[in-house]
């Protein structure tokens, strides 16, 4: 296969003058102002090592197992997803991980209801190892959710990035 630079170099140099010359329109466009908010999230650990990203409304979130846990898991073979339309309290165990060296369960967060689980992690469970906190479609995030009156007053005894971290150093020391 030809590379980008010889396939360039191959074309006629008036393709490109063509193109580069044309005539610029002059065409004004009216400008209106446009704003958009920005979907912030406001992201919780636990001492477990889950994370939760909650919604600025507070409405939904999006849990996953925390990198640090990730790290200490090693390769991870098996995800048991947890049953969509499940109604948890937090500190329940919503699923699994199991990896080569040993085994755990995910536990919610906060009290919410599971409407969305990742299928990727059933195919590929080794996601989790390489983008544990990414909440994206190809992200290693355990479950969507619902976040209900309970669950945010859970919010509170959870732990924000910077805390977490410290925490996890804490726990890095003491093995």
């Amino acid at each position: 296969m030809a590379s980008i630079a010889r396939c360039v170099r191959s074309a006629r140099p008036s393709a490109f003058t063509a193109f580069v010359k044309a005539p610029v329109s002059r065409t004004i466009i009216s400008r209106r102002a446009f704003h958009a908010t920005a979907i912030s999230q406001i992201r919780k650990y636990t001492k477990d090592h889950e994370w939760i990203d909650v919604s600025a409304d507070m409405k939904t979130g999006v849990i996953g197992i925390s990198e640090y846990a990730a790290e200490a898991l090693g390769d991870v073979v098996y995800v048991e997803l947890p049953e969509e339309g499940k109604k948890v309290q937090a500190g329940d165990a919503i699923g699994a991980v199991e990896s080569v060296k040993s085994a755990a369960d995910i536990n919610a967060p906060i009290s919410c209801k599971i409407t969305h689980v990742n299928l990727v992690l059933e195919e590929k469970p080794g996601t989790i190892n390489h983008v544990p906190e990414d909440d994206s479609h190809g992200g290693g995030w355990i479950a969507k959710v619902a976040v209900d009156e309970q669950g945010v007053k859970d919010l509170e005894n959870l732990m924000d990035p910077e805390a977490y971290k410290e925490f996890t150093a804490t726990e890095s020391e003491e093995h």
